[in-house]
């Protein structure tokens, strides 16, 4: 494992990945490459091995100065939502492409269920960002109690002699 380096490493998650996500005509496969100065994105249709729309943060029409950039990722995320549902798709199946679901990755697939692309996802993923938010503010109210009842290292209680 110590002599593999990251581009083998990802190519082997994506083939995992590739066995199980396959796009239909019916919900193609949104595809995101990632390079470290741009992203891209292509919506496939696997059935037919055709494009059916694409965004990248080479494009000038963007307006993307950097690619390299969470930015970046959201407008194309944004671009690619807009053109595949003007080519008449609403909803996609992901594909991470061997990348972690993190950074510019996540921002431009939040971004595209935003613009509309899976309208069912992006109301579920915002309800667990706000139940995760709660949980955050209520994890460090309750924790409080607790360390006010054991303190830490310190002086030891002297036992006391038991009385008969």
């Amino acid at each position: 494992m110590a002599n593999r380096n990251r581009a083998e490493v990802r190519s082997a998650v994506h083939s995992r990945i590739r066995r199980k996500v396959r796009g239909t005509t019916d919900r193609p496969r949104l595809a995101v490459y990632r390079s470290l100065n741009h992203i891209y994105a292509q919506i496939i249709d696997d059935e037919k091995a055709q494009t059916l729309a694409s965004a990248s943060t080479t494009e000038k029409s963007l307006g993307v100065s950097k690619g390299g950039n969470v930015e970046a990722a959201k407008k194309v995320g944004q671009a690619i939502a807009e053109r595949a549902l003007a080519a008449g798709i609403n909803s996609v199946v992901f594909d991470r492409g061997g990348y972690l679901y993190h950074g510019r990755v996540r921002a431009l697939t939040d971004a595209a269920r935003a613009a509309g692309l899976n309208k069912g996802e992006a109301a579920e993923s915002e309800a667990a960002a706000v139940e995760a938010e709660a949980t955050e503010k209520a994890a460090p109210e309750a924790a409080a109690p607790e360390a006010e009842k054991k303190p830490k290292g310190g002086k030891r209680k002297a036992k006391e002699p038991k009385e008969e």
